[in-house]
């Protein structure tokens, strides 16, 4: 460390220390440790607690050089300045033997101990994927990490406002006594952020178990649950209603083919808690449920539904069509449906028409994505809607068109104004005024080589 009194390190040893902050904010470890040692003053800036308060640790399954010194310097300074953290996420990537969820765990409970110890800020805790069904997690190593895991909930359930485990995959017992944890000091947990998609094992009528409902029955402000379809029964929503009707907000809702989704939920549990959390908006994510009979015994008319995302992925049956829930099932959120994503394999029917009126019948849909065979004109006809205000829509992303039409680009984006387009490579842009492109001006100001470029162009954007 260079003198304080070195007069060519004068200007920056004088440096206010909100300066000083700001800068160490926007360094990684390495640059941080090295800008420590540039005068006393900037060795005491790397100490303020403002700049330890988020940390991700990343466990890489294949773990090279460069990631192994990465996760071991971000573990360090985890447990050098642990008593200011307040936002921690840890991911394990791609474990492929049971050693590294062994190292995993060991690692874990050390981290865990020292922060239950140590911390009393921490307001959010993310661990992802953990995928403890997988058979690289031995039975032992399996039960000591949910063992240490629900010992610092206990710790932290007093202050922490969220958690994710998504993906974590236990057993209904094993994530029962998890959820308990954050109840453990008070019989109840005011925390306002729970995610538990994929929390469970796959296959389990989580909706019919008693744990479970004692379990939720112990968050009195919920604001945020993400969860899977297979946890919903009447009683979860009598639950939700009588202890975070409150402060509920949103509900996030995945139903995969895989999940248990025949149970027999009532419309009038629905109501009852739209009517007890009248800002609630509710998200629905399905996977390969796509026949309409599935459908509609789960989009209930009671239901607030703001967005809805159907993805077919590998779904394959040759008598299944996508007409009855364009036309029967999803207008009847046209007064709530704000987010609507479509992917699916339409190759056996055209569905141009159908999809347009949807649109047009919801006044509130702003986004729009779609993965599915539509015609070109199509795509015409939707920007021309917006164009002439008939629909809100801000975003679209598309992708599969059956065939191509010349003059698009005049035509479609002739008065779009504000609308945001997505292409199928993924580059994104916001159309601001449209420019003046009668057809007339078309043909007489540009030439073919002109026309065939913006035309290019155009399906870029657009596709």
């Amino acid at each position: 460390m260079e003198d304080d009194s070195d007069p060519e390190q004068s200007c920056w040893a004088g440096l206010p220390d909100v300066c000083l902050r700001h800068i160490f904010h926007w360094l990684d470890d390495r640059d941080r440790s090295r800008a420590a040692l540039v005068c006393k003053k900037w060795s005491r800036a790397m100490y303020s607690g403002s700049l330890w308060r988020t940390r991700t640790i990343t466990f890489n399954g294949r773990p090279s050089r460069a990631h192994t010194f990465e996760f071991e310097t971000a573990l360090w300074y985890v447990k050098k300045f642990g008593k200011y953290l307040e936002h921690l996420e840890i991911k394990l990537l791609n474990p492929y033997n049971a050693v590294l969820t062994r190292k995993f765990q060991v690692t874990m409970r050390g981290l865990l101990s020292h922060l239950g110890k140590c911390n009393s800020r921490l307001v959010s805790l993310s661990i992802q994927h953990l995928e403890l069904d997988r058979v690289v997690w031995k039975s032992m190593v399996r039960a000591q990490f949910i063992k240490n895991l629900g010992t610092f909930l206990k710790r932290m359930s007093k202050h922490l406002d969220y958690l994710n485990l998504k993906g974590a995959r236990v057993t209904l017992e094993e994530g029962c006594d998890l959820l308990n944890s954050l109840s453990y000091l008070r019989n109840k947990s005011f925390i306002s952020e729970v995610n538990i998609e994929d929390f469970f094992s796959l296959h389990l009528p989580i909706y019919s178990s008693t744990l479970f409902h004692q379990a939720v029955s112990k968050f009195h402000s919920l604001v945020i649950l993400t969860f899977n379809y297979n946890c919903i029964s009447d009683e979860l929503l009598d639950i939700l209603c009588k202890h975070s009707g409150h402060s509920l907000r949103t509900l996030n809702i995945k139903c995969h083919i895989h999940d248990p989704h025949g149970q027999v939920v009532w419309g009038m549990s629905w109501a009852n808690l739209a009517k007890r959390a009248p800002r609630l908006n509710v998200n629905f994510f399905f996977e390969r449920v796509m026949k309409h009979d599935h459908l509609a015994r789960i989009l209930l008319v009671e239901i607030p539904v703001r967005s809805i995302s159907l993805r077919s992925c590998y779904f394959s049956d040759p008598d299944w069509t996508m007409r009855p829930t364009l036309i029967n099932l999803l207008p009847a959120y046209r007064h709530v449906l704000q987010k609507l994503t479509l992917e699916v394999n339409n190759d056996h029917e055209l569905l141009d028409d159908e999809l347009l009126q949807l649109i047009l019948s919801c006044k509130r849909l702003f986004f729009l994505k779609v993965w599915a065979f539509l015609s070109v004109t199509f795509m015409e006809k939707l920007l021309q809607n917006r164009a002439e205000k008939k629909c809100i829509l801000t975003t679209i992303k598309k992708s599969g068109f059956a065939q191509h039409r010349q003059g698009l680009f005049p035509a479609a984006l002739q008065g779009l104004h504000g609308a945001s387009l997505l292409c199928a490579g993924g580059a994104a842009g916001r159309l601001g005024p449209a420019p003046p492109f009668p057809q007339e001006t078309w043909e007489r100001e540009y030439s073919g080589m002109e026309k065939q470029r913006l035309l290019s162009l155009a399906v870029r954007v657009i596709v």
